[in-house]
């Protein structure tokens, strides 16, 4: 067609030119015409001409007719099979919302997408066998009825759980999307969260190659697929990493659009193409790309449109038309499509209303979908989407079909659901449509014969099937080093965690399973040593000679290197982590992931990935560095964290703490690599570490079993010779925060004749989940003996008022106030981050060693065992303006 933008000069010219090209592709094919084309191009750009070629091809399907793989199936068996698997579905949810429209569902989003899933099950989604590593399908979480109206005829779900939809706190339910944590037998990845389920296959068909080039695991002809929708792209997720797809060239890859142009309320590009707009978006990222535009029963026209007539009909239509069409009939289309150019009437003078309306979409053809499917499993060194045309709610009828409210409908009405019978035709009567029953065909019918066949050949999908096995973790003195006292030495937290993975990955049982993930800024860490030891994985190895090529730390880019290093990209660094953390539910393989990142924009950038680690019963460790409010000092607002740990703590299978000193990082992280990967718990770790450097002194006897609770005295005050009384506090202090609990400590005993307690509390977070637990227990138990959470077995015969200081918001320390029977204050560093020294900071926020004496001193006065003079006495001899502005507000 002709480029309406730019005048022909000379019609005889280009008419010559176009008859040239239609001879080549005639007599030598289309790869003959691509090399002629290209070298055009090239040369006219060498000639200085700016030429700039479009990403987007024609609205038409890209596998002509002549090149379409053909399917061996029987078609009229698998059309009933899927007949069956639409009405079980929309069965599914109607049924649920009769127990209680609060259950809701949705039926139009797998209707749309039946024939897409149905292709798939019966030919291309390899479950696990003993000869097939099994492929990895992200399904769209809103055709999670489709996937169990398939799993009920295989029978692996039961009818019982089909009237369970959406019901599952008594057991046996079926949960409303993909949930791992509440099917963990049967779902694989938590999908409907918008945009993660395309994110999280890229990185995960990655991590598949990371485990190949590292002979782990071979995944060689296992696929990744991701089904999502084309209104879901609008979200930065979805398509946030598809450069990356494209340069590392994962040909395990393939992305299925169901392109039904529709979002949750109506068109998702009114105004445009949407298929047109994610073509160009995947082929500029390096993507091959398939559309599947237009269905089987175009073809007769679409070989009649001799002068391109029907394609520029075709190509002017907007997506808002294109949904109004299957929203109306036959004779619209005929009226408002083609009837605006009279050839184009003409040319379907002879076919009637009804044929008209039944020109089908692409991604409702079982022919058009298999080609696309077999073209991008062949696909060689590219990842491939497939743009699938459909109609939402395909099937419905007056209740739903391409009508904007479609997604919301939970229920079809009696005429609709006739309808929708008698166009899949359905063994039911006009009797038992009411009743709306479940569907299977009897074991010996052909459709249940055919399933199972197909089932042999290809595995069952999906389905979880994790390994149990348990490894040989190192014991502790295996850290011996960490243990110790530094003496004189002056490290970080982040120095001592680093020493740690070194000595893992050395290790000769679990060494080559531990998985080093950062998002960048490997050196913040001090990680640049395990550059030249570990690699840095590369598929293509290093094709250049490193800047730093001469120094001993040297930036080394491997095809089996250790580290994954995705640059300034934390979610997608979060991928990788839930790649590797759930290796041994998805890859028979448990790896140990270590993803160190500036806990400032760890839960606060990527909650929503770590919220779906939980869900996919990740195991693994999140490493916060940089953390806390106070500790990086020089970098300001936007880069203190004051609030990570209270976001830990929303999810209840990540276990978090805040260590101070390195034999607490160590007593940690092989606890939880015991829990993990010993055990096999289904808990994931956070753990804080600071850039803060000071000496650690050696491990206290008897403490490890505090560490892991949540808190044990580190140390004790001297009890007072005869019957003299002194006031007493207990000081309690976590992170950096702590050195400043002990340094008060020293004070209010050195100016203030005080003497204190000092605990360190390595999580508040845990303590709080302990106290909870017995505080159920004793109201669910009203006769029984009363238990006692942790704190207040801790606290039991301490006297004096409770101060503690963090360097996070007051929430986190304050959740243990209900275990406290004594005063307790909490201080905290609530409010924005700012720049200065770690000094100014923690006076600034009120949490450095002079305010934790003055809380203490005005706790101790509250109570009457000081005199309110002695609260004023510090606030002057520490130079405290009691008047300056609240942190909070400033």
């Amino acid at each position: 067609m002709m480029n309406n933008n730019i005048p022909d000069l000379d019609p005889l010219e280009t008419q010559e030119w176009l008859e040239a090209l239609d001879s080549v592709l005639e007599n030598e094919g289309t790869e003959r015409a691509h090399f002629l084309i290209t070298q055009l191009v090239d040369q006219a750009r060498l000639a200085g001409a700016d030429l700039p070629i479009s990403e987007t091809t024609p609205y038409v399907n890209t596998i002509p007719l002549d090149k379409e793989a053909r399917s061996s199936g029987i078609h009229e068996l698998e059309h009933r099979i899927c007949a069956l698997m639409r009405w079980n579905a929309m069965a599914l949810v109607m049924n649920a919302n009769r127990e209680s429209s609060e259950l809701g569902g949705h039926i139009s989003s797998f209707a749309s997408a039946a024939k897409l899933y149905d292709v798939g099950f019966n030919h291309f989604f390899h479950g696990k066998t003993e000869t097939h590593g099994g492929d990895l399908v992200y399904f769209q979480g809103h055709s999670s009825p489709g996937v169990y109206a398939r799993a009920f005829l295989e029978g692996r779900i039961s009818e019982e759980q089909m009237y369970k939809f959406r019901q599952e706190v008594d057991g046996g339910g079926l949960s409303s999307y993909p949930h791992p944590w509440l099917m963990p037998d049967f779902w694989q990845f938590p999908t409907v969260s918008m945009g993660l389920g395309p994110l999280m296959a890229i990185y995960q068909a990655r991590f598949m190659t990371y485990l190949q080039h590292r002979d782990l695991v071979n995944t060689k002809g296992r696929k990744v697929w991701a089904f999502l929708g084309d209104g879901e792209t609008d979200e930065p997720e979805s398509l946030g990493a598809i450069s990356m797809a494209g340069r590392e060239k994962l040909d395990n890859l393939i992305f299925v659009v169901n392109c039904n142009l529709q979002r949750l309320d109506g068109p998702v590009r009114g105004n445009g193409k949407i298929i047109q707009e994610l073509e160009g978006v995947f082929r500029g990222a390096g993507w091959n790309v398939i559309k599947v535009i237009w269905g089987g029963n175009w073809e007769r026209l679409i070989a009649k449109d001799k002068d391109g007539l029907l394609l520029k009909r075709m190509e002017e239509v907007v997506d808002g038309e294109y949904q109004t069409y299957k929203a109306k009939d036959g004779a619209y289309v005929r009226k408002y499509f083609f009837g605006k150019y009279p050839e184009l009437l003409e040319m379907v003078a002879d076919m009637s209303d009804d044929e008209i309306w039944h020109l089908n979409r692409g991604g409702h053809d079982v022919h058009k979908v298999y080609a696309a499917y077999a073209a991008a499993v062949k696909h060689v060194g590219q990842p491939t989407v497939i743009l699938a045309k459909t109609v939402k709610g395909y099937g419905m009828g007056a209740s739903g079909e391409a009508q904007n409210p479609t997604h919301q409908l939970k229920k079809m009405d009696e005429n609709s659901l006739r309808h929708f019978r008698d166009r899949f035709n359905i063994p039911i009567t006009d009797e038992q449509i009411p009743h709306l029953p479940f569907c299977r065909p009897a074991e010996d019918s052909q459709e249940m014969k055919y399933l199972r066949q197909r089932m042999s050949e290809m595995g069952t999908m999906p389905m979880r099937k994790p390994v149990a096995e348990p490894l040989s973790v190192p014991e502790l003195s295996a850290f011996d080093a960490l243990l110790k006292s530094t003496d004189e030495r002056e490290i970080s937290t982040t120095m001592a965690f680093v020493r740690m993975l070194g000595i893992l990955v050395k290790d000769k049982n679990i060494g080559k399973r531990v998985v080093p993930i950062v998002p960048d800024e490997s050196r913040t860490f001090g990680m640049e040593g395990m550059f030249r030891q570990l690699g840095i994985f590369s598929q293509v190895g290093q094709l250049y000679t490193p800047q730093d090529a001469d120094q001993l730390m040297f930036y080394k880019e491997d095809k089996s290197g250790q580290i994954l290093q995705e640059g300034i990209n934390e979610a997608g660094g979060m991928a990788d982590w839930i790649a590797a953390a759930t290796s041994y539910a998805n890859h028979g393989k448990a790896m140990i992931p270590f993803f160190i990142y500036y806990s400032m924009f760890g839960f606060q950038r990527i909650g929503d990935l770590a919220w779906a680690a939980g869900d996919m019963r990740s195991r693994g460790f999140l490493m916060g560095g940089t953390a806390g409010r106070t500790t990086l000092n020089g970098e300001g607002l936007q880069h203190q964290d004051g609030h990570s740990h209270i976001q830990a703590s929303l999810i209840p299978n990540c276990v978090s703490y805040d260590p101070t000193f390195s034999y607490e990082l160590a007593v940690i992280i092989h606890d939880g690599m015991h829990r993990m990967y010993a055990e096999q718990e289904d808990v994931f770790y956070y753990i804080t570490l600071m850039n803060e450097n000071y000496t650690h002194p050696a491990m206290p006897k008897g403490v490890e079993a505090g560490i892991l609770k949540g808190m044990y005295l580190l140390s004790e005050a001297a009890k007072p010779k005869g019957k003299t009384k002194t006031p007493h506090v207990q000081l309690m202090g976590s992170g950096t925060i702590l050195r400043e609990v002990i340094a008060a400590a020293e004070l209010l005993k050195q100016d203030f004749g005080v003497t204190s307690d000092v605990w360190s509390v390595t999580s508040f977070n845990e303590l709080r989940r302990e106290g909870m637990d017995c505080e159920r227990w004793n109201m669910l138990h009203p006769e029984a003996p009363r238990r006692s959470s942790y704190v207040e077995q801790c606290l039991l015969q301490r006297s004096g008022p409770v101060i503690a200081a963090t360097d996070y918001m007051k929430a986190y320390a304050d959740q243990i106030r209900p275990y406290i029977a004594a005063r307790y204050k909490v201080l905290g560093t609530d409010g924005f981050g700012r720049s200065d020294t770690r000094k100014k900071l923690r006076h600034f926020f009120e949490v450095d060693r002079f305010y934790v004496v003055v809380a203490a001193l005005k706790s101790l006065a509250d109570e009457g065992a000081v005199s309110a003079k002695e609260v004023s006495k510090a606030i002057k001899l520490y130079n405290i303006n009691p008047d300056k502005p609240n942190p909070v507000t400033v």
